[in-house]
């Protein structure tokens, strides 16, 4: 990624203590899967912040914009969800190399590889007022070599196209999964956690290199507002792997296990998106859902029957599955029902002004809404 001029950080000023977060203490451990956003690290350097204090942006209401919105990835359930949302209140451009059949009428459609040339056309053929990335690959059986490419040079060309087009606003929608599941995890992190989620879990490396990126991306150029989205589980007709392992007949946990959740519905990550969209609004923000509730609360809500499996059959089990693609969760996935990784949203709650909308049993039963 190219920038043509020195550039120097916005001045910071020391982040406010975060107050606690609105959840009672728990000492149970939380459910992490592999998260996708929408669908479904490299080290820092040494002049690249490994957390989120950026300077707090003030709140504002904005006139309504006249640029159009490019949303990457918009063909994907959540890209579309965001569209049919939004896209009567905003121009909107969707860059996807998939088909979009059914887009409304009133949105454009650029179907081209997120990695081609071509998608800086979308950018010289007018003003472009925001770009919300959510175009990241998440196919369990798409290569290694593959996923970079499309996830990590496909983001540094966009964040290119931003720099050279001076685009006002990103958005990326990263994860909390970034963070990772491990033993001696805080009760509730925060946006300054270090991003360790790729130290047992080879899959959510480039996701983590992402985030890097866009908070390089952050200080280098701070007339762009960048802001990312760390949601946890989301839940709806996405087909992701927590809406997918919800959505099992029988649904396997570990012996011995019942590990805290945190889960999201689709409708409040497009609400966190439209809150990001406002000017003035940058920075890190963890986004959760109702408050956590055991994974057995859960299951019983969806009246699913369960199966209890000790850790060690099951890792032996999954691992067999999956080299025979009888299984799209890989094995170190396990270690997301093990450890605690449960975030702290509170500073959404104060800056973005947002909260969930959806109660947990609303948000838990979307996985078994209709697909459209």
């Amino acid at each position: 990624m190219r920038f043509d001029r020195p550039l120097s950080p916005p001045a910071a000023s020391p982040p406010a203590a975060s107050p606690p977060p609105a959840y009672p203490a728990l000492d149970d451990e939380p459910l992490r899967a592999d998260d996708v956003p929408g669908e479904s690290a490299l080290e820092p350097s040494s002049d690249t912040p490994s957390s989120g204090r950026f300077p707090a942006a003030p709140v504002v209401r904005p006139p309504r914009g006249e640029g159009a919105i490019v949303v990457t990835g918009i063909c994907g359930r959540l890209g579309r969800h965001v569209c049919r949302v939004l896209h009567r209140e905003r121009k909107f451009v969707g860059v996807d190399r998939r088909p979009f059949p059914d887009k409304p009428r009133d949105v454009r459609h650029e179907q081209v590889d997120l990695r081609r040339k071509k998608v800086k056309d979308v950018f010289r053929s007018g003003e472009v007022e925001a770009v919300v990335h959510l175009g990241i690959m998440h196919d369990p059986r798409a290569s290694a070599a593959e996923h970079h490419s499309w996830n990590v040079a496909g983001f540094a060309k966009l964040l290119d196209y931003v720099h050279q087009f001076e685009v006002p606003k990103l958005i990326v929608l990263s994860s909390a999964n970034v963070y990772g599941p491990h033993a001696d995890n805080a009760q509730f992190l925060s946006e300054e956690a270090p991003l360790l989620g790729g130290q047992n879990f080879g899959d959510i490396r480039d996701l983590i290199e992402v985030d890097m990126l866009a908070q390089s991306f952050f200080w280098k150029l701070p007339s762009t507002e960048t802001v990312i989205l760390r949601p946890v589980h989301i839940l709806g007709s996405v087909r992701n792997a927590p809406s997918n392992f919800l959505r099992l007949p029988t649904i396997p946990t570990l012996l011995g296990f019942d590990p805290m959740v945190q889960v999201l519905h689709e409708d409040d990550v497009v609400r966190a998106i439209e809150l990001a969209l406002r000017p003035g609004v940058r920075g890190v923000f963890n986004v959760a859902g109702p408050p956590p509730l055991p994974l057995s609360r859960i299951i019983k809500i969806l009246g699913r029957p369960t199966v209890p499996v000790p850790y060690t059959v099951g890792r032996v089990l999954l691992h067999r599955m999956w080299s025979l693609r009888l299984s799209s969760f890989p094995a170190p996935g396990l270690d997301h029902l093990r450890f605690v990784c449960m975030v702290d949203d509170s500073r959404a709650r104060r800056e973005l002004g947002y909260a969930p909308s959806r109660s947990l049993e609303e948000t838990v039963r979307a996985v078994d809404e209709g697909l459209w």
